[in-house]
């Protein structure tokens, strides 16, 4: 059964509540099969709608009418064993069930709205393998400074991120790397999206004080080499984070900003002085997801179609670039007569003209010059400034790169990637 005529088949379901059982599993189903990542479940004035993130967007696949809604939220909170009586506060859970041979899990969480119980479901799929560093689109000159990073014995390596950014996926594959016999590894995640063979994975537990900067303390007193925290979240969080880089540990984490420049700053708006995070830190990691051009129906553009601000950004990005880098990953003609492409009408991926995605990267070097601007408690802006003139390859210059190899469109560089950096 694909899942066009799951579709079919639910649409023929939702007019009885008898028929619930087989509604949830074909709402399931239908995700896993399209390769959807969440399933929103949406209780409006008159109507359910249900919804699906493929490639990151949002769309709605069904309406049904409200009076089957409490019956499937019911089902679903069995299924996760959250309390069916509860519906003034949210819950969140989890369902593990095997789909077409594969094992899932099925992060449930419910929120109360003025109608009924929103529900959301985060998709991850165990069977998927950690993907090594050079599948997920780091190239060139970011490749080498994150397996140099990644390669020292100690420090903090910090990647920033805003939602929907994989920066798990990231952290897993640098894990991978670091994974070996002769090293204890230590992690606390939320949650544990992979269980990874040789690693020593916990889960954060708020509700009893079992929290990153606590669990840090401890972690410490467990002859750690490496140490991944999930999220840096406050002040005590990176101030033992940083203490354990100092004493000889390598610590691998992310933190909440849109710019590798940006984190630096919101480290020294935690209370950190400025002259720990030299010490301490060795790269900065900032990266996005943006969609993929569907293969089957990209059509190429001519530089004349374009407008002259476009134009010119493209060209600052190009000149800001070293020449190695760009002829390491862009070919020769390619850099002499410039080609984009744009999204066209196409079966192959459902009119939606993407498929699949791909991330782009910038890694901020702590060179000689960005340690005096921290010291001085200079901006972000300028930090910024003083990496691209060091050659760092920022997010706009690996959209660039990426678009000129055809892998994404230049609509999806401006108005998605521009958007998330704002």
């Amino acid at each position: 059964m694909n899942y066009k005529e799951i579709i079919e088949n639910l649409k023929n379901l939702i007019y009885s509540w008898e028929n619930v059982q087989q509604i949830c599993d074909y709402i399931i189903l239908w995700a896993v099969l399209s390769g959807a990542s969440d399933i929103h479940i949406e209780p409006l004035a008159s109507f359910v709608r249900l919804r699906y993130r493929i490639d990151w967007e949002l769309k709605e696949i069904l309406e049904y009418q409200s009076f089957l809604h409490q019956w499937i939220v019911a089902r679903f909170k069995i299924l996760s064993d959250l309390k069916i009586d509860e519906s003034r506060v949210p819950q969140d859970w989890r369902i593990s069930k095997t789909i077409e041979e594969k094992p899932l899990d099925l992060r449930v969480s419910t929120l109360p709205t003025v109608q009924w119980e929103k529900i959301v479901m985060r998709i991850v799929d165990k069977s998927k393998k950690v993907p090594k560093l050079e599948e997920l689109w780091i190239e060139g000159k970011n490749l080498k400074l994150v397996k140099k990073s990644i390669s020292l014995p100690n420090w903090i390596i910090l990647t920033s991120w805003p939602t929907w950014s994989g920066k798990s996926t990231t952290l897993y594959a640098a894990l991978s790397v670091l994974n070996k016999e002769n090293v204890n590894i230590m992690t606390l995640e939320d949650p544990v999206e992979n269980q990874v063979d040789w690693i020593n994975q916990s889960q954060v537990k708020p509700n009893i004080w079992y929290t990153f900067a606590n669990w840090l303390r401890t972690a410490l007193r467990q002859d750690p080499d490496i140490i991944m925290v999930w999220e840096i979240r406050d002040h005590e969080t990176i101030e033992i984070a940083i203490e354990a880089s100092l004493t000889w540990h390598l610590v691998l984490s992310t933190i909440h900003t849109n710019s590798a420049s940006e984190t630096l700053t919101r480290v020294l708006q935690m209370w950190i002085q400025p002259f720990l995070i030299p010490a301490s830190f060795n790269s900065v990691i900032a990266q996005r997801l943006i969609r993929r051009l569907c293969p089957h129906c990209k059509k190429q553009i001519w530089l004349n179609e374009l407008d002259k601000e476009t134009l010119k950004d493209i060209q600052n990005a190009i000149n800001l670039t070293e020449k190695e880098e760009l002829l390491s990953r862009v070919w020769a003609e390619i850099l002499k007569s410039p080609k984009f492409y744009k999204p066209i009408w196409c079966e192959q991926c459902d009119n939606t003209w993407y498929k699949w995605r791909v991330w782009l990267y910038e890694v901020l070097e702590i060179t000689s010059w960005v340690k005096e601007m921290i010291l001085s408690w200079d901006s972000a802006f300028n930090i910024n400034k003083q990496a691209i003139k060091d050659w760092m390859i920022s997010l706009e210059q690996d959209w660039i790169i990426k678009a000129l190899n055809g892998l994404t469109s230049l609509e999806e560089v401006y108005s998605v990637a521009k958007t998330q950096n704002a």
